[in-house]
């Protein structure tokens, strides 16, 4: 597996190996000893897994607060996304700076989002599907959000905020000035 640090390090790329033949191919996209060789030493619980319609669908900006805290690990099966991470936690010298990679069926890779990010992407074709694995259980009362056309976090989705499709939540959540980050960094790099 390939692992490269994403502009805010913590953020991983995980490339997975494909082996080839005239049947199509194999990857192992997970193995607990490989990612804890490579400082993910994680125990993912649950497994989620979304499909969406229309291209230029948004989902996120999405976090779960302490002590729900969640890390991700998101991979497309089915389509393209744009994925993107948001350092939210305070006193981290890259708060509130952003990163995004492009997943897709195609490509294999995954994105390693730890705990204190808020995470969230856009479709780049139809009938788009991802999966990620998270390190904690959805809890209702520590779900958040904020807006992910924020201007503040000024994220390039590759389309207009009137082009995408969202939820009624995501529609709603607040601004990035207004969130009151439930995150801390731990002084790590």
């Amino acid at each position: 597996m390939q692992v490269e640090h994403s502009a805010l390090p913590e953020v991983l790329i995980l490339t997975p190996r494909r082996f080839s033949d005239a049947r199509g191919w194999f990857s192992e996209s997970w193995n607990r000893r490989t990612l804890r060789e490579a400082g993910i030493d994680i125990d993912f619980v649950q497994d989620n897994h979304s499909l969406s319609h229309a291209a230029g669908t948004v989902r996120g900006l999405h976090y779960q607060a302490p002590p729900h805290a969640q890390a991700k690990l998101v991979r497309v099966v089915r389509g393209a996304v744009f994925d993107v991470a948001v350092d939210a936690r305070r006193g981290s010298p890259r708060f509130a700076r952003w990163t995004g990679v492009e997943l897709s069926a195609e490509n294999g890779r995954q994105l390693f989002i730890p705990a204190g990010f808020l995470h969230g992407f856009v479709t780049r074709t139809p009938d788009c599907e991802v999966l990620y694995k998270c390190s904690d259980y959805y809890a209702p009362e520590a779900d958040g959000a904020v807006r992910f056309d924020d201007p503040e976090l000024a994220i390039d989705w590759g389309i207009t905020p009137q082009e995408a499709v969202i939820s009624d939540k995501d529609g709603q959540a607040p601004l990035w000035r207004d969130f009151a980050t439930p995150f801390a960094w731990e002084g790590r790099a």
